[in-house]
């Protein structure tokens, strides 16, 4: 399980990770796609790590598909997250100052599936998500998601 530490400046202990994440509205832009991952049992935003060679579009969407079961079409970006007072830790001692870029995204084609990295999926209201175990970091991109801001949030 991954375990997030917090401090002054303490992403400076880590590796740099590139990551990134989708926010798909249901038709009534009141309620997001969330996932339960397999490895932890916690709700999130689909995505994951950029691979060698591919724009952060293009990873967004092959990991939203690799999730979900779900093709999107990336509509724009919600915000650049890069909290240097954040560490990510994981079980084998790998530490990840984790630079996130999350992007609202629009199904085209598919139907929601479970993969070896999801246990389930739904679509939930931020009232609903106030209860649910969501992991830190995707709780204020999911506020931001729901502030439909023109332009994207830097943090």
């Amino acid at each position: 399980m991954v375990k997030i530490i917090s401090g002054e400046r303490i992403a400076r202990q880590g590796r740099v990770f590139l990551g990134c994440c989708a926010v798909i509205f249901d038709e009534t832009r009141e309620k997001i796609l969330l996932t339960r991952r397999s490895d932890n049992g916690r709700w999130c935003l689909p995505g994951g790590q950029l691979e060698p060679g591919e724009s952060v579009a293009e990873a967004c969407t092959r990991e939203v598909l690799e999730e979900t079961g779900l093709t999107v079409h990336i509509t724009k970006l919600i915000g650049t997250y890069s909290s240097p007072h954040r560490l990510h830790e994981y079980p084998d001692g790998n530490r990840f100052h984790i630079i996130s870029l999350c992007f609202e995204a629009q199904p085209t084609t598919g139907d929601l599936s479970l993969s070896d990295e999801t246990t389930e999926y739904g679509y939930f209201s931020s009232s609903e998500m106030e209860t649910m175990d969501i992991m830190e970091p995707h709780v204020e991109r999911i506020h931001d998601a729901f502030k439909a801001n023109e332009q994207a949030f830097i943090r």
